[in-house]
């Protein structure tokens, strides 16, 4: 199935590596398995509503159909379809009777995180909620180190400006320790960014 993005680019699905022999089973380590950051967040926001603390979920894209074909009368298959529109941010819900609504972002610089993995319509979307006294943020992974920011939106358009205005393309590292909140990795949650937001909004 062809999948188009809405700049026209075609989605190309990662191919899954062949099977390799069984090695020896390792010593399993909860501070490094390999997953990405929105399955740590899924996995968090699953607990969220199964304890009832918050119900936030994942946002759909939009998928428009343009090709599709009949094997049999009882099925059919999607053969090329385009993502509608662009996103705006990843995740939205309400906790506490709060609105929140936040992106999240990985990087696999050591030392600072491009500013280019937003785009504008993400940073126009986070300031509408804002403006709507809605709890918006940024989490950030440096995924060498396995480290986690919650980083507010005030914070991102100060260094989003700086951007625009012709100055640094990055958020440095010492400025996400200074204006970021580290999240410290667990079990469960996995990644309690809730426990930042109440004491940041509440």
């Amino acid at each position: 199935m062809k999948f188009h993005y809405p700049n026209g680019k075609k989605y190309v699905e990662a191919t899954l590596p062949s099977k390799k022999p069984k090695a020896k089973p390792k010593q399993v380590s909860y501070s490094n398995r390999g997953m990405t950051l929105e399955e740590d967040i899924n996995e968090t926001n699953q607990f969220y509503l199964t304890f009832q603390k918050a119900v936030i979920h994942k946002k759909p894209t939009p998928v428009q159909i343009v090709d599709v074909h009949y094997p049999s009368r009882s099925a059919a298959v999607i053969k090329e379809a385009y993502f509608k529109q662009p996103s705006t941010t990843d995740y939205n819900g309400v906790f506490k009777g709060r609105y929140i609504d936040f992106e999240a972002k990985e990087t696999k610089n050591k030392t600072s995180f491009p500013l280019q993995n937003f785009h504008e319509h993400q940073i126009l979307h986070m300031e509408s909620v804002h403006k709507q006294e809605g709890i918006t943020f940024v989490l950030i992974r440096f995924s060498l180190s396995e480290e986690v920011f919650l980083l507010p939106y005030e914070a991102l358009r100060v260094y989003w400006d700086r951007m625009a205005g012709g100055g640094r393309k990055s958020i440095k590292r010492e400025e996400m320790e200074e204006k970021g909140f580290s999240i410290p990795l667990g079990l469960h949650p996995r990644v309690d960014y809730l426990k930042i937001v109440h004491q940041l909004y509440f």
